[in-house]
């Protein structure tokens, strides 16, 4: 696959929908329903929760859910009070899903509307939400998910995999959260927290496990009190995994890793007024990235592996490996009045060094296709495979180098009164270089060109938002913001040709609103609705050089997508906040969203924009303690999304059938001049359904507990690319774990017993649809046992 790729890769469809007015006509009618549903859903469960909290005044059998704080709205409140569709990670879940040496994937389907995945292994990950997200792989790629770690946006796709470690925090909020989160968030955030110093307390922890293929995981922290009035909080987390890929071609072995990451926290408070928070943090990795199989996928199945596959073995002739090290800083203040807090929030990032490389084409062989059409010219030297190889491809790339620096100045209203504010200005800088290579197919790797990109962003803000008690019962919101966003890009560096134009610029100036409103129907029962807008800034796509079976691409510009989006839902204590439940549906209307077509028979990466995307669905979660020993919860999501735009055209997959009758594969998108109409298609990435549950059982033993957790998730099957392909459909996966433990002294220390993806379901879950039926699966079954201990 062509170059700026930051390494490796990352039924039929209708007739064209009748006509764009009846396409929207239908769009609104299904907001109106949605609207409607949600208000017989409230209107439903609303009455049933609060009868529920009276019949069960004397139910005793289970212990109260403890009260869920969280900061989406910027400032501590209550969960069922914000009028945000949000999830807060339990800490179980949490655990029981880090002891497998999994990264930031590992949240994927793990919450409702939440999916997940990366073509570059640890790195690089892409989050999608209600279906909402963006498949490209390349260094400049913006995503309409914004990841916020301590306060801090990482913007470059790569600065997202940051491990999850020592959390106080972790909030997937579901919706367009433009307003406070700012640009590049029209479909949600994923906020993480970590756990701050505590003042005049020397505690700490360890936790240590290891499991199949050496996989391994080591967590250590520590609060140290340095006074009265300082405190240092230290933390890091070790990640390992042996090889387990066997590599019969190069005689080697592959997909291990070397994962490593800290966070070192200063608090200095000296009164109740004022308080300084230092982090410094970094990570370093070394590992595999990434392995491309070729021709895993059965012609003809959605998704289905071939009989006899076996995911220890890589039958490839090329290199993959992955390098990457970071560091970043952070300094929060906050001075505290009667009535107003004000905090300034400076933060950087950068990336010190990555550079990973792929056998894209999966296989190995000089792939000379000519030899299809003369048998018996070819030579033992033409070989290939496994299954077919019609050309070989080995790219890589990385980062040059790169910076990014933030500032926000907030202040928010203390009082007691009904009205309260917050507001802020944010600004922003970021410099990127990449560089990219393809290489000549076989070890040892020889560079064949080269291209660097060059990408300045400057964005600065200023918003607001205000909450007005109108009652004691209602509470009604509305916030804007107002962005500038400019890019500029250029190619520095180019060992080979490439088409004009050298530079481009884009900028964006964008206003963006929300209005929300929060109705106590009974105690511990709100009603919420949210209309709220945002917006991604302009993209572009990096130029590359033609190649043996690919055109030259140019720079590619994307111009800024806007989404509106209206939720309604539910969210309840029940049972004397023994349970708690949320409900609620959404519509939302994307103009313009940025999309790429990756790969497709022309194996070229396009940075297009498609008039409209829609989509609605609903989500739900419940959790309750259903006896003192026994908890349970269930959460799921139904999203459905569809591009609307008749005259956006993308390369289908491969079709190489003039050579080899079984060589194609199957686009159900209907044709169109130079390749296929998406117009009707779902977005790639978003399954209609997505589902987990989980149990925990406790009972007391001796002097401790002994428990057992169990976690499953489901996500239906899905499109991986633009177009509707049948082979390139990932299946339905379903992934279980299971932890068996004890712990005693007061839960200071914990020994358990644990499984991940227990069933070893294996499953395809990317693919490359340019060349071969190749595909990418998900990781394999993890059996381990841990210790870990508070102090």
């Amino acid at each position: 696959m062509n170059s700026a790729k930051s390494g490796a890769m990352t039924g039929s469809s209708a007739v064209l929908r009748r006509k764009v007015a009846e396409q929207v006509g239908r769009a609104e009618c299904a907001a109106w329903q949605t609207a409607v549903a949600a208000s017989l859903a409230a209107a439903l469960l609303a009455p049933a929760a609060a009868g529920a909290a009276e019949v069960a005044a004397s139910d005793t059998s289970g212990a109260t859910l403890s009260e869920v704080i969280v900061t989406a709205t910027r400032r501590e409140e209550k969960l069922n009070e914000v009028p945000v569709s949000t999830t807060v990670m339990a800490a179980d879940q949490l655990q029981a899903l880090n002891m497998s040496g999994m990264d930031i994937r590992q949240l994927s389907a793990a919450v409702p509307s939440l999916q997940v995945e990366s073509s570059n292994g640890r790195t690089f990950p892409r989050f999608y939400i209600r279906g909402y997200g963006n498949t490209d792989f390349t260094t400049f790629a913006s995503q309409p998910v914004s990841l916020v770690y301590d306060d801090i946006v990482q913007e470059n796709a790569i600065l997202k995999g940051f491990p999850i470690f020592d959390q106080a925090d972790v909030e997937v909020l579901r919706g367009p959260q433009g307003t406070l989160f700012g640009r590049n968030s029209p479909a949600g955030v994923v906020k993480l927290e970590s756990a701050k110093p505590q003042l005049g307390q020397f505690s700490g922890s360890v936790s240590v496990s290891d499991g199949t293929y050496n996989t391994g995981n080591v967590q250590a922290v520590l609060n140290l009190p340095l006074g009265e009035r300082t405190a240092m909080r230290i933390s890091s987390q070790y990640q390992h995994r042996d090889n387990w890929v066997d590599d019969p071609v190069n005689n080697t072995h592959t997909m291990g890793y070397d994962d490593w990451a800290t966070r070192v926290q200063l608090l200095y408070q000296p009164d109740d007024t004022f308080s300084a928070l230092f982090n410094v943090h970094g990570r370093t990795l070394d590992g595999a990235g990434i392995i491309f199989r070729a021709n895993i996928i059965q012609p003809g199945s959605e998704g289905a592996l071939v009989p006899g596959f076996d995911p220890s073995k890589w039958y490839a002739d090329g290199y993959v490996g992955q390098t990457y090290s970071m560091a970043g800083g952070n300094v929060h203040l906050t001075w505290k009045l009667p009535s107003l807090t004000f905090k300034s929030i400076t933060g950087y990032e950068s990336i010190l060094h990555y550079n990973t490389i792929g056998d894209i084409d999966g296989g190995y062989g000089n792939g000379n296709v000519f030899c299809v059409f003369n048998p018996g010219g070819c030579t033992a030297a033409d070989a290939s495979g496994p299954g077919y190889i019609p050309f070989p491809v080995e790219t890589g790339g990385g980062i040059k180098n790169h910076y990014q620096l933030s500032q926000e100045f907030q202040v928010f209203s203390t009082g007691s009164g009904p009205l309260q504010a917050q507001g802020g200005i944010f600004l922003f800088k970021e410099r990127t270089q990449d560089i990219s290579h393809n290489y000549a197919p076989q070890l040892p790797l020889v560079e064949l060109d080269t291209t660097s990109a060059l990408q300045t962003n400057d964005a600065a803000a200023i918003y607001g938002s205000v909450e007005w008690a109108a009652t004691s019962d209602l509470k009604l919101r509305a916030g804007a913001r107002f962005t500038h966003d400019h890019k500029d890009f250029s190619v520095p560096i180019a060992s080979a040709p490439l088409p004009p134009p050298a530079v481009a610029i884009a900028t964006a100036n964008k206003f963006n609103w929300d209005l929300s409103a929060t109705y106590q129907i009974d105690p511990g029962v709100d009603w919420y609705a949210r209309v709220a807008t945002g917006f991604r800034a302009p993209s572009f796509g990096a130029p590359t050089p033609a190649t043996a079976n690919s055109p030259a691409v140019p720079i590619q510009v994307a111009v800024s997508e806007d989404n509106i989006s209206y939720e309604t839902g539910i969210k309840a204590d029940l049972f004397e906040r023994k349970a708690r439940v949320a409900f609620d549906v959404y519509y939302y209307d994307v103009s313009h969203q940025q999309l790429t077509a990756v790969g497709g028979a022309s194996n070229v990466t396009q940075l297009v924009n498609a008039a409209h995307t829609k989509g609605r669905g609903a989500e739900l979660e419940f959790t309750a303690n259903v006896t003192s020993n026994l908890t349970f919860s269930l959460s799921g999501s139904y999203n459905y999304t569809e591009i609307q735009d008749p005259n956006l055209v993308i390369a289908p997959c491969f079709n190489w059938s003039f050579a080899i009758p079984a060589a194609a594969c199957t686009s159900l998108s209907p044709p169109a001049p130079g390749g296929v109409y998406v117009n009707g298609d779902p977005l790639p990435q978003a399954p209609k359904v997505i589902a987990d549950a989980s149990a925990r059982y406790g009972i007391p033993l001796g002097s401790g507990e002994a428990y057992a957790f169990t976690d499953w998730s489901y996500r239906g099957k899905m499109d991986l690319f633009l177009d509707r392909e049948r082979e390139f459909t990932a299946p339905p996966l379903v992934l279980g774990g299971l932890r068996l433990g004890y712990e005693w002294a007061e839960k200071k220390y914990d020994v358990a017993v644990f499984c991940r993806n227990c069933t070893n379901a294996i499953k395809l879950v990317y693919g490359i649809n340019f060349e071969n039926f190749t595909g990418i699966i998900n990781e394999p079954r993890i059996i381990g046992a841990q210790f870990s201990a508070k102090f």
